[in-house]
């Protein structure tokens, strides 16, 4: 299984994995609206349009389909919501319209998917990949997501959902946005503090990624989270202490959070403790399996 075809291929989480690919001997394709400037060959589609280069799945042993709006890129305005929930839903159905139509010899298809498809709340009783799903906007869109790439298990191609936590990672993401305050002595425990992070660094998630082509015993659902979810409160400080920084400040207040973010402010507000049965029943090793050892990792130059 050597020929790979990533969506979402120039974010955050494919340009990484499309490292780790290459360089474990996999050929690499990414489908996308535009040229990639990396070198990477890439087919295009238009997924507003209903447009897609369906040579992209000629020759491609696995997908792997990461292609979706930020869901903290801006604030949720109704027309940001409908982009969030189309361009995942969209382009789903688009590939698999595509699976559908094309003589392929795809034989495994990796569909990104969120934790946040549990809800959120101040619990600390953790989650698994058993547990009932969410009634809020994230877990709405996160059960349409998933539900838009069933229908690749009826084509006789292996199905696997990651349900993406937090992904740590310097490039960007949440990290840099958490760290810069810290960096600066401006950090601060966000709301309550208590609402659980769980959190994944983003060498561990890609290798995720990689063990699902390869091994088939990655099938179904998997929550994509280091074993070690913490508290924001917990985060901070444990972030000050690597960065050797102080934290003086009092915690942001919900209501001013609220105020900045508008109802966007669910995702720093309120969280979710889970965990992945999965993964451990797998026998899925971390190279990150605690918040310190991967701040460090992260803080390194």
């Amino acid at each position: 299984m050597k020929n790979i075809l990533i969506t979402g291929g120039t974010g955050l989480v494919g340009n990484k994995l499309t490292e780790l690919l290459i360089s474990n001997g996999f050929t690499v394709s990414h489908l996308s609206r535009k040229e990639a400037k990396n070198g990477v060959k890439t087919f295009l589609w238009d997924v507003e349009k209903h447009q897609i280069d369906v040579d992209c799945i000629k020759n491609c042993d696995a997908i792997i389909h990461l292609a979706g709006a930020g869901v903290a890129d801006s604030r949720w305005t109704e027309d940001r919501k409908k982009e969030i929930l189309d361009s995942r839903i969209l382009s789903s159905k688009l590939l698999v319209e595509t699976l559908k139509n094309k003589l392929n010899q795809v034989k495994v298809f990796v569909s990104a998917s969120a934790i946040g498809i549990y809800g959120s709340d101040l619990s600390s009783v953790a989650v698994d990949e058993t547990a009932s799903l969410g009634t809020d906007f994230l877990a709405d869109v996160t059960q349409q997501w998933e539900n838009s790439v069933q229908e690749i298990e009826n084509l006789g191609i292996r199905l696997v959902k990651i349900r993406i936590g937090i992904v740590l990672a310097k490039e960007g993401g949440a990290y840099p946005k958490i760290i810069t305050p810290i960096k600066s002595n401006f950090g601060a425990v966000l709301g309550s503090g208590k609402q659980f992070m769980s959190w994944i660094h983003i060498d561990d998630l890609c290798q995720i990624f990689l063990q699902s082509i390869e091994n088939q015993s990655f099938n179904g659902v998997i929550n994509g989270v280091a074993p070690n979810p913490v508290s924001n409160k917990f985060f901070i400080k444990t972030a000050a202490k690597v960065l050797k920084k102080l934290l003086f400040l009092p915690n942001i207040p919900s209501f001013l959070l609220k105020i900045v973010l508008g109802e966007m402010a669910t995702i720093v507000l309120d969280g979710k403790n889970v965990k992945s049965s999965k993964l451990s029943s797998l026998g899925f090793n971390f190279k990150y399996p605690a918040l310190e050892n991967t701040i460090e990792d992260l803080n390194k130059k």
